[in-house]
């Protein structure tokens, strides 16, 4: 089942260099050329979550952050009322959509870069820190797995790279028992 977090709309906008664009026209017409300053979710505190949304969080054991953009993908559904309470209640684990300092598709290492970070996982799980429980990340990012880890937080170190069908379904395996192991340790 898949559900939108929220019905209303609640459009992002890319705040650059040369003003404050709306996302599409930031990424299809500007091509990600302007420089990022920030990000604004409108109509956020209005949104109210879809029908469904808080009750499936309730249920769920565990929840994964899959790979995508932080600020203009995840961020904006962490914002809508009552979504980020109900995940930090949860076993959360994110997967990084940096490998080696880049993305594999869309904008996040740049804006990241711009925003005065490194494109990194240990960043990427630092915008997440104060939610997670366990974080996945590339073999090429080892370098990283001690300060990963030094931010308290279970590691899985492994191919993210998903190329194939079963490359994905061999990933999404891999997180899902990651993740049993964390609830495992949890309720010892």
């Amino acid at each position: 089942r898949v559900l939108p977090v929220s019905d209303d709309p609640m459009p992002t906008y890319v705040k650059t260099d040369e003003g404050t664009l709306a996302f599409q026209e930031y990424f299809v017409r500007r091509q990600c050329r302007p420089v990022v300053t920030g990000f604004e979710f409108r109509n956020v505190a209005q949104a109210a979550p879809a029908p469904g949304v808080l009750e499936t969080l309730r249920q769920a054991d565990l929840v994964v952050i899959c790979p995508s953009n932080p600020w203009v993908s995840i961020d904006p559904i962490l914002s809508v009322r009552g979504v980020r309470a109900e995940i930090a209640k949860k076993t959360l684990i994110a997967v990084s959509p940096i490998i080696g300092g880049k993305t594999v598709k869309g904008p996040a290492a740049k804006m990241f870069a711009e925003l005065g970070m490194e494109a990194s996982a240990f960043s990427v799980a630092g915008h997440y820190r104060d939610l997670l429980d366990g974080f996945v990340f590339d073999r090429i990012d080892h370098d990283q797995a001690i300060t990963i880890g030094g931010l308290g937080l279970a590691i899985l170190e492994t191919d993210t790279i998903m190329k194939t069908p079963h490359k994905r379904a061999d990933l999404a395996e891999q997180v899902v028992e990651f993740g049993l192991e964390l609830l495992e340790e949890q309720s010892l």
